[in-house]
């Protein structure tokens, strides 16, 4: 029986996504070529033997339009013959890269196949691919949710009320998350994940220094009196300290078989052990990572108890504690080398850095079943399961 192993995992340093930040002069197919190259550099691995390359980027506009998948192999140096695709599950489409990735290689149409993704939202912003005045949700959407949808930060604060998290516990999350990244590039356990780019090495939006009493300070960042009436329960919690910042990076793993990787001398680092996919209530929009946890243990047979190591993207830290409530997981066991909050989120680029950090910590802690789970615009969630071998 077939089974998908990924073999090599990189990505760029973080940069913030900023005209300022480090990375903002790098065209974002330039951005994924580096990481692509640096895969096949790293694993050794021929690029003419790949099959597919399958990328996620969201804000599929400008820079980033055209099948920006296509044209970062292409500038990478692969060969004409090697396809490419680019995929948009929101936050979750270099996740979902990953579990298409995988399943063709389960399925047997692959045999080496690249997941990777990219954003650079300094030079493509959020939101840039609908125009002014432009409605992306059309009049079926309008009829089923007549009160309106809503911006995810609206959706992070009502699942504060809901979850009944309060500022101080979104805060000191937040802060976890800034000294547990700080502590992993000190102790050098990124080394093996980053390929510095243009003299850039290290991750820009991690600050060591953030304390309780700093993030106290900061006004909440989507108060708005239309929402404020309508959602009565809602508090304003949500701030730039307990949310995760906008960036700019890319990211890439390399997935086969355990057959085709012992036949090249490839050392996997994963077996792609279970997936799951969900909806979720658009509103609420961030909570799919919930049922999409629950879903994807049961298809493993396994317990939130067997799992060693979880990545839950911290689009917010409302999310990952109210996922932290439903499924009873051990936060000291979450994204032990800092989440999104402090690595920063580059949209399409997110779900493979995420697979990227968890496979280095899997290996450097000797893990036997990781988590990794994302919640997505519009209500929805990836979650998969990686067992070591």
């Amino acid at each position: 029986m077939r089974d998908a192993v990924i073999v090599e995992a990189v990505r760029t340093p973080i940069g913030k996504g900023k005209p300022n930040g480090f990375l903002a002069q790098v065209h974002p197919v330039e951005l994924l070529a580096h990481t692509l190259r640096s895969l096949v550099e790293r694993s050794g691995v021929d690029p003419a033997l790949i099959d597919d390359v399958i990328g996620g980027t969201v804000d599929q506009v400008g820079e980033q339009a055209m099948n920006t998948t296509r044209y970062a192999a292409l500038s990478a140096g692969f060969p004409e013959t090697v396809p490419a695709t680019t995929v948009d599950r929101q936050c979750g489409s270099s996740q979902q890269a990953v579990h298409f990735a995988a399943q063709g290689v389960l399925s047997g149409a692959y045999d080496i196949v690249v997941a990777c993704g990219v954003e650079s939202m300094s030079r493509v912003p959020m939101w840039s691919n609908v125009p002014p005045g432009k409605d992306p949700f059309g009049p079926g959407i309008a009829a089923r949710y007549p009160d309106g949808l809503v911006p995810q930060g609206i959706s992070a604060e009502l699942i504060a009320a809901k979850w009944s998290l309060t500022r101080e516990q979104m805060d000191a999350f937040a802060v976890t998350s800034h000294h547990r990244a700080a502590a992993a590039w000190e102790e050098g356990l990124f080394d093996a994940e980053v390929a510095p780019l243009d003299g850039v090495s290290r991750d820009e939006s991690v600050r060591p220094g953030t304390t309780p009493e700093i993030l106290a300070g900061l006004k909440p960042a989507y108060h708005d009196p239309m929402f404020a009436e309508r959602f009565p329960q809602i508090e304003w919690n949500i701030t730039a300290g307990n949310a995760s910042p906008i960036n700019d990076g890319a990211s890439a793993v390399l997935i086969t078989s355990s057959e085709t990787a012992a036949r090249l001398g490839l050392r996997p680092l994963a077996r792609l052990h279970s997936f799951a996919v969900t909806g979720s209530d658009p509103v609420l929009m961030l909570t799919g990572v919930i049922p999409a946890t629950d879903k994807v243990l049961r298809r493993a047979n396994l317990s939130i108890d067997d799992i060693d190591l979880f990545e839950v993207n911290e689009a917010f830290a409302s999310v990952v504690l109210a996922w932290g409530q439903e499924t009873g997981a051990d936060l000291a066991k979450v994204n032990v080398h800092g989440g999104a909050i402090a690595l920063g989120h580059p949209l399409g680029a997110s779900g493979t850095r995420l697979t990227t950090t968890l496979v280095h910590a899997m290996r450097e802690r000797g893990a036997r079943y990781a988590l990794q789970t994302m919640c997505e615009a519009g209500g929805l969630a990836n979650a998969m399961i990686l067992e070591a071998v």
